[in-house]
Order: C-alpha cells, then sequence, then structure tokens
C-alpha cells in the first residue's frame, strides 16, 4: 500500500487564500478582513474574505467571498499531484470547489423591484456569475415600523487547480463582481433609508 503522504504537502490552502487576496487588490478590492475555519470532525475547511470595492470602502456595501473546501478534495489532488510531476488536468471536474459571492446591504427605505434588479443584475454577471437576489421585510418592534433587507448570492464553480495554480482564470469573475458591486453601490443610493 502506497504511503499517501510521504512528500512535502503540496496543496499550500493558506497561501493560495492569500495570493487570491493579492488578485482581488489588483482587480480594484480592498481586503478588510479573513476568516478560516476548520470542521474538526471531518477536517472540511473554509475561508471567508471580507473585500470592498476600492472606491467604495465606506460602504454601504459588504462582500463576502468564501471559498468551502472538502477534505477529499483535497486528498486528490495531493494523490494528483504526487503522481505527477506537472500540475494536472480536470477533464472530470473531480477537483471542483464552490466560490461564493454574498452581497449585503443596509436595510432599505424602498425596496427595488426585485425583477428589474435581478435583469440588470443577469446582464452584468453573464452567464459566469449567475446571481440570486432576494428580499426579507422585517419587523423589530411595531413602532419601528417595516425593514427592507436586500440579499444577492453568486455560486461559481472552479477547479481547485485553477484556484492554486492558474489563478488568472479567475480575472473575467472578478472583473464581473467588481461591476456588479459598483452598480449596486449607485443604485443603493435610491434605496436607502430617509432619515
Amino acid at each position: 500500500m502506497k504511503a499517501r503522504y510521504p512528500h512535502v504537502m503540496a496543496v499550500d490552502l493558506a497561501g493560495t487564500v492569500t495570493y487570491l487576496k493579492d488578485h482581488a487588490v489588483e482587480h480594484g478590492f480592498h481586503v478588510h478582513d479573513e476568516r478560516h475555519f476548520v470542521e474538526t470532525y471531518t477536517l472540511r475547511q473554509a475561508w471567508e474574505v471580507d473585500v470592498h470595492p476600492a472606491e467604495a470602502c465606506e460602504g454601504p456595501l459588504d462582500l463576502h467571498v468564501a471559498i468551502d473546501l472538502d477534505p477529499r478534495v483535497v486528498l486528490d489532488l495531493e494523490d494528483a499531484l504526487a503522481d505527477t510531476a506537472d500540475i494536472p488536468e480536470d477533464p472530470t471536474g473531480k477537483f471542483i470547489v464552490p466560490f461564493m459571492f454574498n452581497w449585503s446591504l443596509p436595510p432599505l427605505g424602498a425596496r427595488p423591484d426585485l425583477i428589474v434588479l435581478a435583469t440588470e443584475l443577469a446582464a452584468k454577471g453573464g452567464a459566469d456569475l449567475p446571481i440570486e437576489v432576494s428580499a426579507v421585510d422585517t419587523y423589530g418592534a411595531l413602532s419601528d415600523g417595516e425593514e427592507h433587507q436586500l440579499s444577492l448570492v453568486a455560486k461559481v464553480e472552479i477547479s481547485l487547480i485553477d484556484l492554486m495554480y492558474r489563478q488568472d482564470t479567475l480575472c473575467e469573475v472578478l472583473d464581473r463582481v467588481h461591476d456588479v458591486s459598483m452598480y449596486l453601490v449607485e443604485e443603493s443610493r435610491s434605496w436607502e433609508v430617509q432619515e
């Protein structure tokens, strides 16, 4: 039976996320915070990175980028890297990881037309960045009135190989995320709570 890890770990997840943050800066974002979670039983790992468009660092938009890594994908990639001196290919999608973008805004004074907003965002995101749009109306106390909360989520599936070795393949996605973010910043001015 082959020893599973006789070599130095080839999958540098922390280094990959660090490089990803640098790449996001190149595409017009400021990085504000990072969280790393490890599930102790399954060793599943997740990273969350808080970013803002550089032009709108003071808000009102929050953007959380999340990567969820199944340990089996990491182990399979370790084996693939151990068996070759080259960067392995992924024709079957064996090393795919979900890459999530979560936009949120403070409570809105006026809820936008969700169908119009979803259509505008579909044009900005294109087929490569499908965006789900949702809104929730809440009442804290009856005297406070109704609050409108808007939430947007895009999920992109990316090969861990591309994430680690070919981050230039993320350039178009990051540009689209920036365009969507700036569109939301501009449009949100007409949705703000009026004092």
